[in-house]
């Protein structure tokens, strides 16, 4: 069970937008139903340069960010019974529902939801469920948590049904992608717009998740993959992904939408929109084909967005969806998608683009800044 405070390093972030601050935490021991991680590896997903850069939100500082992360139980608290010391686990900032999840709400019971009542995202929440209080502090001061994982530091807390236990034998600096991007964009594709052999999809974002989704299209046999953003530089490496055409929204002056039904004879048969721009939302879903044509909502968009199109766009048969986390249950269906990587089935080394220290974790920021890379890998200098 749970022992003492641990102290270590984790990068704090004390103000909104300001560079990160390598600092000494305590860490204090797992309390019921929560499991305390040795992270050995992270990395920077756009969530957490959402929420560091704050603009639009009510603002949670001082925070330690990170979700996207790999790591090794270093102990369990009370009745936690399902992962024990020296497991190799994936954190997740959110459960959906499957069994062994939190069992009792209206959503775990269904087989058709995968959002857990308890356990879903929460950005506002800064402290652990069990006692409303925080497992990070420094002299005595708390300091708030992060989507429930907290990965920006070499130990952290988190509940048990956020913990995914996987084969040993998989290699945590590369599937840790599997605890956020890749399976929200991958899953998007595969579980959600699920696309035919010899279809046509369309992808709007071309940033990590938008990625996995193109993989997705790709791996489902897709001939036709075009990839629409506004960074012409990103067509190149998305060709590793399976784009087979690219479209620059800026290049033509009609909606981007009308461009991809005269390119594709009426519209694609699958779209993806991986931004969260509502504008690229309203695209996506009028860019596919009418009769069967199938749009997925990836992209989280502002609070005070608002989606419009003509409701004829429903009434010829159009279908729109949203998707969360891919539709995957964590708990169970992450460590399935780590078995396809360690044999081999899936290609995820290619999402790994930089790596740098934890003590410069502000390269990270840097380089998603600048829109260079896809991910960079953070290494925990244990």
């Amino acid at each position: 069970m749970g022992g003492e405070v641990i102290r270590c390093k984790a990068a704090v972030s004390w103000e909104a937008g300001k560079p990160l601050v390598i600092e000494q935490v305590e860490v204090a021991a797992p309390q019921s139903m929560e499991v305390r991680i040795k992270i050995l590896y992270t990395a920077l997903c756009h969530t957490d340069l959402y929420f560091w850069d704050a603009k639009g939100q009510n603002p949670l500082f001082p925070r330690i960010f990170g979700h996207e992360a790999g790591g090794v139980v270093e102990s369990v608290g009370e009745g936690v019974t399902d992962v024990e010391a020296g497991d190799h686990v994936l954190p997740v900032f959110t459960v959906v529902c499957s069994k062994g999840e939190c069992k009792e709400c209206a959503h775990c019971k269904s087989a058709e939801s995968n959002m857990c009542e308890l356990l879903r995202i929460n950005t506002d929440r800064g402290v652990m469920i069990h006692d409303g209080k925080s497992r990070f502090s420094i002299n005595g001061n708390p300091i708030y948590h992060f989507l429930g994982t907290s990965t920006f530091s070499e130990y952290t807390v988190v509940h048990s049904g956020c913990v995914a236990k996987i084969n040993p034998a998989a290699p945590l600096d590369k599937v840790l992608v599997l605890s956020c991007g890749f399976s929200t964009g991958f899953g998007a594709t595969v579980n959600v717009a699920k696309p035919t052999k010899g279809s046509t999809v369309a992808v709007f974002g071309l940033g990590a998740v938008g990625l996995a989704a193109c993989e997705g299209a790709r791996v489902c046999g897709a001939s036709r993959i075009i990839g629409v953003d506004l960074n012409p530089d990103k067509f190149e490496q998305a060709k590793k992904f399976g784009v087979t055409e690219f479209v620059n929204p800026k290049d033509h002056d009609k909606p981007v939408q009308e461009v991809l039904v005269e390119m594709t004879n009426g519209g694609v048969d699958r779209s993806l929109e991986c931004t969260g721009n509502v504008g690229a939302m309203i695209s996506a879903f009028e860019c596919v084909h009418d009769g069967w044509g199938v749009a997925v909502l990836v992209g989280v968009p502002s609070k005070d967005d608002v989606f419009k199109t003509n409701p004829l766009n429903f009434l010829t048969e159009k279908t729109l969806k949203g998707t969360f986390y891919g539709n995957y249950k964590p708990r169970t269906d992450i460590p399935l998608v780590v078995e396809q990587c360690i044999n081999k089935e899936l290609e995820i080394d290619k999402f790994i683009t930089h790596s740098v220290p934890l003590s410069e974790i502000n390269t990270a920021f840097d380089l998603m800044l600048k829109g260079e890379g896809i991910r960079c890998l953070i290494r925990m200098d244990h």
